[in-house]
């Protein structure tokens, strides 16, 4: 890969009447091309730009592209949620606030590089809009409900009220950490997503899609992974990490920077439009 120096810049991106908090990545160098896909990170349930740490830096790098990385709404240093979530609200983040960032920003070749529930936003866009995006990296995403997902926020919601996840959540999300990890348990533990599933909507997802989990990842299983691979339209590679958890890209990240990467370069000459 070229040697180029990657320049850091951050913004706030106003989008739907919220103010996004965005953090970009661009190569300085000659050889840049408009070409070249933008990867854009979409952060898990609790998570924000910051609990990326280095990783967005490193794949763009490897690969060469430019990239960004943004809080969603109520989360890190974007506007603040001003309702309760609606069950439907992968739809709201994919057509709503993603579609609305990327026009903003102009940007025309996104690959969607999505963490647990941004994952599942990722795959929620590639339906909606099966030209837009040049590839979809899913990492532990959740396309049905299944017992372990329930089991594992349950237990997240009982060491938030008796431990310090609450502190350790608030050093990325200030005094928004209480709205944050409600609107993730009460959302999922809702009776009203209790038969929720994104099955229909892959058939749409024609673009190359890479689904990555880790082995013994506590909110979801194997079937997560095949039913992904099964249901969506073009072309899917699975890695599937033994002994990793729910978080691949910082618990195994030098492989996972790999895999990326070459899922990545393969798609500018093969797959990807």
């Amino acid at each position: 890969m070229e040697s180029a120096r990657l320049m850091e810049k951050t913004m706030h991106v106003p989008v739907a009447g919220a103010g996004l908090f965005v953090k970009m990545y661009a190569h300085i160098s000659a050889q840049a091309s408009e070409e070249r896909a933008t990867l854009v990170f979409l952060h898990e349930a609790l998570g924000s730009v910051g609990q990326w740490k280095s990783f967005p830096y490193e794949l763009c790098k490897a690969t060469g592209c430019d990239g960004i990385v943004y809080d969603r709404k109520g989360h890190g240093k974007s506007s603040p949620m001003d309702a309760p979530r609606s069950p439907d609200f992968y739809t709201e983040e994919a057509e709503r606030y993603l579609a609305g960032l990327l026009d903003t920003l102009n940007i025309r070749r996104p690959l969607l590089v999505g963490h647990s529930d941004g994952a599942t936003i990722a795959l929620k866009f590639a339906s909606s809009f099966p030209d837009r995006p040049v590839g979809v990296i899913s990492e532990a995403a959740h396309v049905i409900i299944e017992d372990i997902t329930l089991e594992g926020i349950r237990e997240a919601r009982g060491l938030y009220e008796s431990t310090d996840l609450g502190v350790k959540l608030s050093r990325y999300h200030g005094d928004k950490t209480d709205d944050v990890f409600r609107a993730w348990a009460d959302t999922w533990l809702s009776p009203e997503l209790a038969s929720w599933n994104m099955l229909e909507d892959l058939h749409a997802v024609r673009c190359p899609v890479l689904v990555v989990q880790g082995a013994d990842d506590q909110y979801g299983s194997r079937q997560q992974v095949d039913l992904i691979a099964a249901h969506v339209s073009g072309h899917s590679e699975i890695f599937w990490i033994e002994n990793c958890g729910h978080v691949p890209h910082l618990e195994k990240r030098v492989a996972v920077v790999e895999r990326m990467g070459e899922f990545i370069s393969a798609g500018r000459s093969l797959a990807f439009p």
